[in-house]
């Protein structure tokens, strides 16, 4: 099975209210490496490396509406593992 690259933006009311702790524990438990930052703009950018079927259920859980704060939408762009990534931090 190849590894994938998933990057995610996250917008909503997602800054200060654990969202990037969050995301770090959903993707540690799914096996990815990767991390998860705040921007400027407001939204949080994810980026995670592993099986497509792993990635694509975090982009399912950052949907799903559990999360903490409030996520109006999810952009995703999908791209090769560049296999760089090691663990899965908060920035």
């Amino acid at each position: 099975m190849t590894d994938v690259r998933l990057t995610a933006w996250v917008r909503g009311r997602v800054q200060g209210v654990g969202f990037r702790w969050w995301t770090r524990a959903r993707a540690l438990e799914l096996g990815l490496t990767g991390w998860a930052r705040n921007t400027a703009d407001g939204r949080v950018e994810v980026v995670a490396e592993g099986p497509e079927a792993s990635c694509a259920r975090l982009l399912e859980l950052l949907r799903g509406g559990d999360t903490p704060g409030r996520v109006d939408v999810v952009v995703e762009r999908w791209s090769d593992a560049k296999g760089s990534l090691h663990g899965f931090v908060e920035r």
